[in-house]
């Protein structure tokens, strides 16, 4: 299993999302999509796993036919079946547990799709709260060194609860 290992925020992960967001558009180039870079790593000055997290939004997930999923996978994005999460598809770059990269394909506009942006637009306009999360994150990532499921399951409820404030923020969701 992958160790989980907080880096100090890298302007570089930017730049690599950018890079990443190129060769997506392109396996997925007849289809309309939009892609976003989520996550901590989306995050100015938020320290995180060096994963880049990225989401692309489509009209419907059925859009994703075998030509998409031969694309994604000559460009390194291998499919992860998680039929737990029927309203998502999974791509990962890298190896089992330690992916550098991770696509996540939703519904443009629908629930997910919204709720990742808000709680990355959340998090950039409230310092305090995104030094917060980073010292949350500081201390799963001692206490689950080596259990990226636990230290992953650890930040759910705070996750959830940045994205009710979130949801609450009027001003925020007309953004979104």
């Amino acid at each position: 299993m992958e160790e989980v290992i907080i880096s100090e925020y890298n302007s570089n992960w930017g730049r690599e999302f950018e890079e990443e967001k190129i060769k997506i558009l392109n396996a997925l180039k007849d289809l309309q999509v939009v892609i976003e870079h989520i996550g901590s790593t989306s995050v100015p000055g938020l320290g995180s796993k060096p994963t880049i997290d990225m989401m692309a939004g489509i009209a419907r997930l059925d859009l994703i036919g075998e030509t998409h999923l031969r694309n994604l996978h000559e460009i390194g994005y291998e499919f992860v079946n998680k039929p737990e999460f029927p309203e998502r598809l999974f791509f990962r770059r890298g190896q089992w547990r330690a992916g550098t990269h991770h696509l996540h394909i939703y519904k443009y506009g629908g629930k997910n799709w919204n709720n990742n942006l808000l709680f990355r637009e959340y998090l950039k306009r409230n310092p305090e709260i995104k030094h917060e999360y980073y010292e949350l994150k500081k201390k799963l990532e001692q206490k689950f060194k080596h259990d990226r499921v636990a230290y992953t399951e650890g930040k759910a409820d705070y996750i959830n609860g940045i994205i009710d404030r979130a949801n609450d923020d009027l001003e925020l969701k007309k953004l979104i």
